[in-house]
């Protein structure tokens, strides 16, 4: 681990939590302050008015273009845009992807001030231009930059700027712009890119960053920093790599949402895979906090515990999303628990104090590498309670349509490549590879109602093929890149590259059968599955496909106290509202592109409001926007 506290961080740390002070974890009914609402990573509205027997009435409130949009045809990448709108100090603030700052009426969607970073719009570590929102902070008293909003950029810095005027605040930083890149001194061959808002817990900010995946062996050794809301000073930092590997690998970065225990003093990180991602053969010595949920001292930087969920990770199972904690009943007691979802499709519950798992978790064999130099290990955490999401472990059976349709293509393939189960490794042979590496769940994450102890969660169901391709043969192909997250990808420094793409036809229709997304509900009580149902349409060809066949699905949903879900995430550009008591749905509005956001769900002078920012994502389907459209219940 490399963790580093400065000169005098602990006095200003504490004196920002008693100062500033946490305030509840649990979102205020009329708030949606941060990324998931509250900082235990909820995404529950304490909103009455939103019931299964009312959504039919939901109207468009408002619709608002931010004009930072790009389909990548033009001079500039396409953009991903997928942020969580933020309501507070009686405001929605919107992050784009030209990393600008919009504050709307949270009413009318009128217009009341922008912000422009004027940062670079290039796609420096990533395939496209990328934002998921802005974080809030204010610190209780009145004046100028009392009341702030952070943003980051691609490039590596955070600005601040007053929540009242959109003006930046001078004390922060160099005039209000924080340049994160400072502190990537080792192996920094990509800036780091600051493309999820910080976490606010008191009078700190947490921050982790993005790099870039898949292209090199030794990358930057991830890190979380933890930075001073009033000045910007660094107070600490904590890597995930140990020291003596650092020079043979990179990243294990947090680059996903972070969730925090303000009473515990914890800040819960989900932890991504280390360099170089699907060969593993120069850092086969233990990395115990790579791919893992680790809890670290918000005070020191400490780390408190960690649980590793992929050992010697080389499928890119990195950590996609924000563990969410939940107080569940057990044996006449309330234990504080988190739970971590993943994209092997498991859910890991764990006491937040400790770590130690609520649910048996099994150590199960797993198939072994017979690659050059790759040293697998032999066995991974298999969580079976709660039940693996979207049937993970075991990989679909070829679907009649697509095997029909290319005349056998599916089930020969299917017959040449490898497939040994969950945890198959890459080979030179060509793998088959489910989940993929967009996973069973991603950033998205998952929603608990804390009023039951039931999570909801939207899951993928998607094969991948990856081969690895040794480093003579990659360099005489010379592959110019590939798509996002999919096609050829260079590994530099490794013996192979690689090519990754979903497992189709010669049509393009996947070779697995559907459903390819589902919608689950779990009882964290007992570890129940309630029900878990197809959910979405896909889309081949311009072409719906059957209700039943589901969607893959990148985003999350949002649950209400009136037991209603909140939904975009799927490919036919719906938005929706599920019932949560059976996954039933209510109603849904056609968009533009997919909502690949997290919706925000809060009460607005009396009356309760939903907002999605509607951006796309090229994973799903090629449509962009930059729509934000807000919902209220017919007057």
């Amino acid at each position: 681990m490399n963790q580093h506290l400065l000169p005098g961080a602990i006095a200003l740390l504490f004196g920002g939590l008693v100062g500033g002070g946490f305030g509840p974890a649990q979102a205020q009914q009329d708030s949606w302050t941060s990324f998931h609402g509250d900082l235990a990573s909820t995404k529950f509205s304490k909103a009455q008015s939103f019931t299964p027997e009312s959504v039919a009435n939901l109207e468009r409130a408002w619709e608002f273009r931010t004009g930072d949009v790009a389909d990548g045809s033009g001079e500039l990448p396409e953009t991903v845009w997928s942020a969580t709108p933020v309501y507070a100090n009686g405001t929605v603030y919107l992050g784009t992807p030209f990393y600008r700052i919009i504050a709307l009426d949270p009413a009318t969607g009128t217009e009341r001030w922008v912000y422009d970073s004027n940062s670079t719009l290039e796609a420096l570590t990533q395939p496209a231009l990328k934002n998921r929102g802005v974080a809030y902070w204010e610190s209780g008293q009145t004046g100028l930059c009392e009341k702030r909003v952070f943003l980051g950029t691609m490039d590596a810095e955070l600005h601040a700027v007053d929540a009242d005027t959109g003006e930046r605040c001078a004390d922060f930083a160099a005039g209000g712009v924080l340049n994160v890149n400072q502190w990537n001194q080792v192996n920094n061959v990509f800036p780091f890119s600051l493309l999820q808002p910080p976490l606010v817990v008191g009078d700190v900010l947490l921050l982790g960053w993005a790099g870039m995946d898949w292209e090199y062996s030794v990358a930057p050794p991830g890190n979380l920093l933890a930075i001073d809301a009033r000045t910007g000073a660094l107070l600490w930092d904590t890597g995930f790599i140990p020291e003596e590997m650092i020079a043979r690998t990179g990243t294990a970065n947090i680059w996903t949402a972070m969730t925090a225990d303000p009473e515990l003093g914890l800040v819960y990180a989900p932890v991504s895979s280390p360099s170089p991602n699907y060969w593993g053969g120069m850092r086969t010595d233990p990395m115990p906090l790579a791919t893992s949920v680790t809890a670290v001292d918000i005070a020191t930087g400490e780390v408190a515990w960690s649980f590793q969920h992929v050992r010697h990770d080389i499928w890119d199972y990195d950590t996609p999303s924000a563990p969410t904690l939940v107080d569940i009943p057990r044996d006449g007691e309330i234990i504080p628990a988190l739970v971590q979802a993943t994209k092997q499709g498991f859910l890991f519950v764990l006491d937040r104090r400790t770590g130690e798992p609520l649910f048996p978790i099994e150590e199960r064999a797993v198939p072994q590498s017979t690659t050059e130099g790759e040293v697998t290990q032999p066995t991974q955490p298999f969580a079976m309670t709660p039940a693996p999401l979207g049937n993970a472990l075991e990989l679909p059976d070829v679907w009649t349509l697509s095997d029909i349709v290319s005349f056998g293509q599916c089930s020969r393939e299917r017959e040449k490549y490898l497939y040994q189960g969950l945890f198959t490794p890459p080979s030179e042979q060509g793998t088959l590879f489910f989940p993929g590496t967009a996973g069973a769940t991603n950033w998205g994450g998952v929603a608990v109602d804390p009023q039951n102890a039931t999570l909801y969660v939207n899951a993928s169901r998607i094969v991948q093929f990856i081969r690895l391709i040794p480093r003579a043969e990659y360099d005489e192909m010379n592959p110019q890149g590939g798509g996002n997250e999919e096609g050829y990808s260079p590994q530099h420094g490794s013996p192979y590259g690689i090519y990754l793409t979903d497992w189709s036809n010669w049509m393009g229709m996947p070779c697995w059968e559907p459903p390819f997304g589902t919608f689950a509900a779990i009882d964290l009580v007992t570890g129940e599955r309630l029900y878990e149902v197809p959910f979405g349409m896909a889309q081949f060809h311009g072409f719906y496909g059957m209700a039943n066949w589901g969607s893959p699905t990148l985003g999350g949903p949002v649950v209400t106290a009136g037991g209603v879900v909140f939904i975009g995430a799927s490919m036919d550009s719906r938005v929706r509202a599920l019932d949560a008591a059976t996954g039933r749905e209510l109603w849904s509005d056609l968009v533009e592109a997919p909502a690949v956001s997290i919706p925000a769900v809060f009460t607005h002078e009396g009356e309760d409001y939903v907002v999605f920012a509607v951006g796309g994502n090229s994973i799903l389907k090629p449509e962009v926007s930059d729509q934000a459209i807000a919902y209220r219940l017919r007057r």
